[in-house]
């Protein structure tokens, strides 16, 4: 039986990450398959291992992220946050350092809503005088 040593939710736009941290030495598992072959991006595989770096703790843990909804981009936002949180339920001696960072506060950034009588949510639809 593996044990979680750590759990985590983090949000970003639309997408919701459940992130668990186990003992292990470094392996990052998103949705079944590893990190770099799930995120598009080497830049979006960054910004998941960002709390790592921070907390020198990049080859301590293997982590199991569990994500759905957005995009990769937003997607790669919500595992940052699910793991900056984990990792402070890990040890509290993270926290300072995470949220020196601004890891662990949630980026409530939204796509504002598509208002009735326009063309978007903030488009007007063309305005004809005559």
């Amino acid at each position: 039986m593996i044990k979680n040593i750590g759990i985590g939710t983090g949000r970003r736009k639309t997408a919701t990450a459940r992130v668990f941290i186990r003992e292990g030495n470094g392996k990052i598992t998103v949705n079944g398959k590893d990190i770099a072959e799930y995120f598009a991006t080497a830049e979006q595989v960054q910004t998941v291992k960002q709390p790592l770096m921070v907390t020198a703790s990049d080859s301590k843990y293997d982590i199991l992220i569990n994500v759905q909804g957005g995009g990769l981009n937003g997607q790669a936002g919500a595992c940052l946050h699910g793991l900056a949180r984990a990792l402070c339920q890990v040890s509290e001696s993270n926290q300072p350092a995470l949220h020196a960072n601004g890891y662990l506060t949630r980026d409530s950034r939204m796509v504002e809503r598509k208002k009735y009588g326009q063309r978007g949510a903030r488009r007007r639809f063309q305005f004809s005088k005559r």
